[in-house]
């Protein structure tokens, strides 16, 4: 009797097979009521002590070239990259991994031979520069005098003054493609370029009076009349106000990349006592688009993946 139970109730060691499939369960029958077990779960558990079954996770780097390296490293024939260009957290993105080309199977019992777990990535957050963040953070914004001077002699470095050829408001084919494209911007919102030391002495020095005429005009046809209050800003010597209304700055869009020339609407307000000053950048979205554009080609070229503009499935 005693060597029968030993027979029912032992134990028995099992080793995994060598030539052990992890996509196929492995299964054993316990002697207690013939209880099934599965061992899946700790025969991958094993398999995979010394290294991964499969390669995931994701990398955050910390420039374009390190992406462009990674990528070059670990692509395969389904890699891919996705640009996102979001204007404040712009991104790309490299999966090393990704489903293969071509339509869906739903057919085949083992699964859709062109899809992939998408776990090993890669990405690489632009980082804004200081001076893009300081521009845009400020753009659009009433400032004070003295708010503004800060912000002029804390960023002084960034403005450019216009050129002679800007200052002619003439398009030529002996300027500069960047200055001509600055000459058109004043064309099309009628304005003027002005320079470093008259915003300095602005933000300084600058008073404004206003003086008000009234003007009748009169429909001789209906006998209507129309009374207007003209308001004219004059300096403190009297004279109308000659301000110029742009100005230009020279800066990256991205941490290291080469700076681009935008123009910035000069603007002030007087709100009764007191004037505040308005800096606007002029389209901002273009120089980011080009700058991003820029980043993107490059990587596409240098890694030679397919690209796609947007956010991959999560």
């Amino acid at each position: 009797m005693r060597d029968v139970m030993e027979k029912i109730g032992g134990t028995e060691h099992i080793t995994r097979p060598e030539d052990y499939d992890l996509t196929s369960a492995h299964l054993v029958a316990m002697p207690s009521h013939r209880k099934v077990e599965d061992l899946t779960a700790k025969h991958r558990e094993a398999a995979e002590f010394l290294k991964p079954a499969r390669r995931k996770g994701t990398a955050r780097l910390d420039d374009l070239q390190s992406l462009i390296d990674w990528g070059n490293r670990f692509k395969g024939p389904t890699s891919v990259l996705f640009a996102k260009p979001d204007l404040n957290a712009p991104t790309i993105t490299c999966i090393a991994d990704y489903h293969a080309e071509g339509p869906a199977d739903q057919a085949t019992a083992t699964g859709d031979p062109t899809a992939r777990h998408c776990h090993h990535r890669a990405i690489y957050s632009f980082p804004l520069s200081e001076e893009w963040k300081a521009w845009t953070g400020v753009s659009g914004k009433p400032l004070e005098k003295d708010d503004l001077g800060e912000f002029i002699e804390a960023n002084a470095k960034d403005i450019m003054d216009p050129t002679a050829a800007i200052l002619a408001a003439k398009e030529s084919d002996k300027n500069q493609p960047w200055e001509n494209r600055l000459i058109q911007t004043a064309q099309q919102i009628e304005g003027r370029y002005g320079q470093l030391t008259q915003l300095l002495q602005m933000s300084r020095q600058f008073q404004v009076y206003e003086t008000s005429n009234l003007k009748v005009t009169s429909n001789r046809d209906t006998g209507e009349s129309e009374i207007q209050f003209l308001n004219e800003h004059k300096g403190a010597d009297g004279k109308p106000l000659q301000i110029p209304n742009l100005i230009i700055i020279a800066i990256p869009v991205f941490m290291g990349g080469a700076p681009y020339r935008m123009p910035v609407r000069f603007r002030y307000r007087k709100m009764g006592g007191a004037v505040r000053f308005i800096l606007s950048i002029y389209n901002p979205e273009k120089a980011f688009e080009a700058a991003f554009k820029e980043a993107v080609e490059e990587a596409t070229e240098k890694t030679e993946l397919p690209t796609f503009k947007g956010t991959p499935e999560s």
